[in-house]
């Protein structure tokens, strides 16, 4: 139904939102104003930022338009990204959140990832990731003391013609049992995370710990936010992986585990089918692949990545 019509009048349309009508002359006024902003961009000597800027006014002055904002209401968007402006920092980067939150980040990727073949699909970077994080070599430990339930993770690396990658990086990182990633502790700690390269046969492997649900940061305002609408701030269950080689597009993508209790209900919207994996809990006393000697239980997951290749 058009906003357009009788000054006043609102009837409840899909998916229970109201519509307001508006009187002519009122449309009027509102199009005349759409049509003064895109026309400042006329000479935009960039012609993708001018497309980015005019869609974007296009759609803001639009979506103000169909709610028939109030300024009380614009004047709490400002401060909601105001305060997300002030908790802001090195570590914490709230407009993230933001963006994962409203699903924009997974839209992001989807639309840059674009299916090929049965290349693994992509899903959120996340605020988490460091520059610096430790080698630690097939096999390595990217635990470094984090506490959790070990976990062994091996697969190969291959292209879409199932050619193995050899030397491919692989970048991992995640939460501890606690809920919280090393940097959340001290921003120098390095935990948790780590590199390591593919070998000749594409194959990799390595410790690391049994994933578990955990909050986003929730004490600001997006947790606030997620809060008034009635959602939870949990994350499904998840292990980061960033591969890149220079014969592949760069993949950054995580794994999630079958069964998790959070699941399709993950908090940015990340969880796809292929990316559910079979973490297998083995009793205490079961050797380990490596010999290393483990007290109590552990898991063990396989997971083969398969890179597009670059420019796709």
């Amino acid at each position: 139904m058009s906003i357009h019509g009788n000054p006043g009048s609102a009837q409840t349309g899909t998916q229970g939102r109201v519509h307001r009508e508006i009187g002519a002359g009122q449309e009027a006024v509102e199009a005349k104003l759409v049509e003064n902003v895109v026309a400042s961009f006329a000479d935009c000597p960039d012609p993708r930022l001018k497309e980015l800027m005019v869609a974007l006014v296009e759609h803001l002055h639009a979506f103000i338009r169909e709610v028939r904002l109030t300024e009380q209401e614009w004047g709490a968007a400002i401060d909601f990204l105001t305060r997300a402006g002030h908790i802001t920092d090195d570590v914490r980067q709230e407009f993230i959140l933001l963006s994962d939150t409203l699903g924009a980040s997974m839209q992001t990727i989807n639309v840059n990832n674009a299916a090929y073949k049965d290349a693994t699909e992509a899903t959120v970077f996340g605020p988490f990731f460091v520059e610096d994080a430790p080698h630690v070599g097939l096999g390595g430990d990217v635990a470094f003391g984090a506490p959790g339930e070990p976990c062994w993770v091996e697969g190969t690396v291959t292209d879409t013609d199932g050619n193995p990658i050899e030397g491919a990086r692989i970048e991992v990182w995640e939460a501890d049992e606690a809920g919280l990633y090393d940097v959340q502790y001290d921003e120098a700690r390095r935990s948790a995370r780590g590199h390591l390269f593919s070998a000749e046969d594409g194959g990799y492997r390595f410790w690391a710990l049994t994933p578990t649900p955990y909050p986003i940061p929730d004490d600001g305002p997006v947790g606030r936010m997620l809060t008034a609408v009635g959602r939870s701030p949990l994350r499904a269950s998840h292990l980061h992986f960033m591969v890149s080689h220079e014969s592949g597009r760069t993949l950054v993508t995580h794994i999630f585990p079958e069964g998790d209790p959070i699941g399709w209900n993950d908090s940015v919207f990340g969880v796809k089918e292929s990316l559910i994996k079979k973490f297998e809990r083995q009793p205490a006393g079961t050797p380990t692949p490596d010999g290393r000697m483990i007290e109590g239980t552990w898991t063990r997951v396989r997971f083969d990545i398969v890179l597009a290749p670059p420019g796709v």
